[in-house]
């Protein structure tokens, strides 16, 4: 497989996201930067889960010997080397070897953004590789910050559109698609022996980890995921008012957001909470259906 080819199909598993990553209405500059800024979160969590292509060719690209693409944190170290690279060519230093980071250069430079939450984005990675299983919702949330929350600040800041009070709301619904991601992805995660329930919720609901290995849910286990997705929604709701102020085709994306996470909420209740017998997706329809509702009622 070429570079570029594997490239786009980093770059396609856009379509599954909960959430339009760059929908075709924004202008064709925010729509690069935010394929760009897709390309480098994407890599960075195929690193981390251990889901590159066979043979090596991410490694390579990282300057790393083929056969070390199994180790997570080499990878991530590399990574990171080479994000420093794209900051550092601004000033006349060498270009990043990997072309998903080099595609970078250009939406670093036009929004003036940071290094840190690129960084942040690895260093979650890094924790997946350190930490399994999380004991309190207040620690799953230090995760978000790291795992999540980047995100809608890289975006806002592509915009030009970050506050702090819009940041505050954003982070809110980033926190929110995360959790709600970890919902559908029980079954999954569990197989990589991760558990991105807190031990605090499945205590207090009694459920053990042979319920999450399970083919279905059993009761115990949907009150413990109608718990964790209310949350979720709850933290939808504290974030839409990031659209306050915002016009055009930014509201609708914005919206889209919102709309996205509360679309699959929806879809595991439609479910019964059942997230073991497969991950609970909205269709396009709910998610259409949500983020117009989002955008009438502005909140």
């Amino acid at each position: 497989m070429t570079a570029t080819a594997e490239g786009d199909a980093t770059l396609a598993k856009a379509a599954h996201e909960n959430f339009p990553v760059a929908p075709r209405f924004l202008p064709r500059a925010w729509r690069g930067d935010l394929m760009a800024v897709y390309g480098f979160a994407r890599l960075v969590d195929d690193i981390g889960d251990g889901d590159l292509p066979p043979g090596g060719a991410d490694a390579a690209r990282l300057g790393l010997a083929p056969g070390r693409a199994d180790d997570r944190l080499l990878m991530l170290d590399a990574l990171e080397a080479d994000l420093r690279r794209v900051f550092a060519s601004a000033h006349g230093g060498a270009p990043p070897r990997h072309p998903l980071l080099r595609e970078l250069i250009p939406t670093v430079r036009r929004a003036a953004l940071t290094p840190d939450p690129f960084l942040a984005l690895i260093e979650a990675n890094r924790v997946d590789q350190r930490v399994r299983r999380y004991a309190t919702h207040a620690d799953l949330l230090g995760y978000c910050e790291l795992s999540a929350n980047p995100v809608g600040r890289l975006v806002l800041g592509i915009t030009g559109t970050s506050t702090p009070e819009r940041i505050r709301r954003s982070d809110a619904v980033c926190t929110a698609l995360q959790l709600i991601e970890h919902l559908q992805d029980v079954a999954e995660d569990l197989a990589r022996d991760r558990i991105y329930l807190p031990a605090e919720a499945m205590h207090r609901f009694h459920v053990t980890e042979a319920d999450l290995a399970a083919p279905t849910a059993n009761a115990s286990v949907r009150t413990l995921v109608a718990h964790m997705s209310d949350r979720a929604r709850r933290l939808l709701d504290e974030g839409a008012p990031m659209m306050t102020g915002v016009s055009g085709r930014l509201r609708l994306l914005l919206a889209g957001f919102v709309g996205g996470g509360r679309a699959a909420a929806q879809a595991i209740a439609d479910a019964g909470y059942d997230v073991l017998a497969g991950p609970p997706r909205a269709s396009k329809g709910g998610l259409l259906y949500a983020a117009a509702t989002t955008l009438r009622r502005g909140t």
